[in-house]
């Protein structure tokens, strides 16, 4: 146990009906044996025991729980029409040159060509530029270690994305 008292947000989240946890988790990643495994860890004491168990369930994901998880991310350029989490995680690309944006399409096709699903990396903070370099020197992996780079990035994604829904409960309770 990390702390003595369980924030609210936390608590709140530890408290839903487990369809409607299942599918706040499923929000965060797309891969049902990583939200079944946090959802049979519940209660969690503190943010830093749920962050444990994701890093820990997702070090254990199959390759078809990447796949899965993976096709949850739409490709980086083209957020979610009408997913404000995408264009938010996105939004290094925003203000990006049309070549920028025409170099990303490419790279990505190229990419997801090579390796079969979409590039993935944790696009907070990046640059367009930052992602456009990341591509291009990952292109070049074997595909077992960017399967191993993809789990990594994923599960930074999944870290903020938790981080952000613990933060969101906290705030419903407030309301």
């Amino acid at each position: 146990m990390t702390s003595t008292s369980t924030p609210p947000g936390l608590a709140r989240f530890n408290t839903l009906e487990e369809p409607a946890a299942f599918a706040a988790l499923l929000e965060v990643c797309a891969s049902t044996a990583w939200a079944r495994r946090l959802l049979a860890a519940r209660p969690y004491a503190g943010p830093e025991d749920l962050y444990t168990a994701s890093d820990s369930a997702m070090a254990e994901l199959t390759a078809d729980d990447l796949a899965e998880a993976m096709a949850g991310h739409p490709p980086i350029g083209r957020p979610k029409p009408g997913d404000p989490t995408s264009a938010r995680e996105q939004r290094g690309m925003a203000g990006a040159s049309e070549d920028l944006r025409a170099e990303m399409l490419d790279l990505n096709l190229a990419y997801q060509e090579r390796f079969g699903h979409v590039f993935l990396i944790c696009a907070t903070g990046r640059t367009g530029e930052q992602m456009r370099d990341a591509v291009k020197e990952r292109i070049g992996n074997a595909p077992e270690r960017e399967r191993e780079i993809v789990r990594t990035e994923l599960g930074k994604i999944n870290r903020i994305r938790l981080t952000k829904l613990v933060a969101e409960e906290a705030e419903e309770e407030k309301a």
